[in-house]
């Protein structure tokens, strides 16, 4: 089925961030107009704003447009009022001990379906390539490649575990060791959404 418009460009701002209006009608295949008249109804349904920012030198600012809090909220949340509600309930009825159980058992639980689809013998691109696509396939989003350097960057666009994430910071701390074991690499984040950042961002390089 066929994008419109208006989810192509959710898209677009979700995945590469903050965009000019020529841009977005560049990667849409319209012009610069046909894409700010989308843009500004857009904005008038309260998914997109228009920010402006300083450019370089003496230039006048340039006018980027980003996602709004409702713009987000057109992505998958998995059910996020209901999750915060449990994991809350879950804590104040059973402990804190009772949540740590299901974080270990998802984390083993993850931790052996990934081993299953990420090849350990394949080069470190490949394997943070299979990542990728498995993270995509859940709702992430994902994106990966090579910096100059040779360490690799994992990319998540979106988190459709939030509501968990910000409830518990447990589930942060456990992806990024599963992630580590999954990809026998070193793995540290860079990005963090819960920290205001756009997207999550991990450096991947060869385990020492």
């Amino acid at each position: 089925m066929r994008q419109s418009p208006a989810n192509r460009i959710l898209i677009l701002l979700k995945t590469d961030g903050p965009q000019l209006a020529a841009a977005i009608g560049e990667a849409l295949g319209i012009s610069s107009e046909a894409a700010r008249q989308q843009l500004t109804k857009m904005a008038e349904e309260g998914l997109v704003e228009p920010v402006a920012e300083a450019a370089a030198g003496r230039g006048r600012p340039r006018q980027f447009w980003h996602l709004t809090t409702a713009g987000n909220r057109q992505f998958p949340d998995g059910h996020a009022d209901l999750t915060a509600t449990l994991l809350a309930t879950m804590v104040s009825q059973l402990g804190q001990g009772a949540l740590d159980t299901v974080i270990s058992a998802r984390e083993a639980d993850t931790l052996q379906r990934y081993r299953s689809e990420i090849d350990l013998t394949a080069d470190l691109p490949s394997r943070v390539a299979s990542l990728a696509a498995i993270r995509t396939q859940e709702g992430y989003m994902a994106d990966h490649w090579q910096d100059d350097d040779g360490s690799l960057m994992l990319v998540e666009n979106h988190c459709p575990i939030c509501a968990a994430a910000c409830a518990c910071s447990g589930f942060c701390r456990s992806e990024l060791e599963t992630f580590r074991a999954a990809l026998g690499a070193r793995v540290e984040r860079e990005e963090h959404i819960l920290l205001g950042a756009r997207r999550c961002a991990y450096r991947i390089r060869a385990a020492a």
